[in-house]
């Protein structure tokens, strides 16, 4: 007897709410397909800084090996952190007798195509903790200082965080 109450009771209560059931149950469904925008992003944010990188590293050769004396260069910089883009937010503050509530939002812009991406507010440059040079004519002390000059104005190194070597 319990059994067939009980079976009555779930078949009135799928009548009463059969289409809230059929509402979370197509929520569900559409929360498991997978949508566009689901890309692995950190794949493509590591080689973009590996070639940011590289890139200055290879100006900085091809510059120097102009310089006087230099001959041929190798340069190696060491960052503490790397390029940060900085993202516009809108932020806002309320206040409700003794509590506060803030919210801040990312701006997020549409283009034509229908891409989304956030309103970029600035790019911090990245932050070197060292260089080493190696040179052919590091033997000759202008040379180096002229190398430990440049690099310290192309990177923001102070001469002590530099280090020019005699390439063999």
């Amino acid at each position: 007897m319990e059994w067939i109450e009980s079976k009555e009771a779930i078949r009135d209560f799928l009548k009463k709410y059969k289409a809230a059931i059929f509402v979370v149950a197509v929520g569900i469904l559409l929360l498991t397909i997978p949508t566009a925008e689901e890309k692995e992003v950190p794949m493509a944010a590591v080689q973009t800084r590996e070639t940011e990188e590289t890139d200055l590293e290879k100006k900085l050769e091809q510059l120097l090996s102009q310089m006087e004396g230099a001959g041929k260069v190798r340069v190696l910089l060491t960052e503490a952190k790397g390029k940060e883009i900085i993202f516009q937010k809108d932020e806002t503050a309320s206040r409700n007798g003794d509590s506060a509530n803030s919210k801040a939002e990312t701006v997020v812009i549409t283009d034509q195509s229908r891409n989304q991406s956030g309103l970029i507010r600035r790019t911090d440059p990245p932050a070197y903790l060292g260089a080493v040079v190696l040179c052919q004519g590091a033997d000759r002390a202008t040379v180096r200082l002229a190398i430990v000059d440049a690099i310290a104005t192309a990177t923001g190194l102070s001469s002590d965080k530099i280090s020019v070597w005699k390439m063999k």
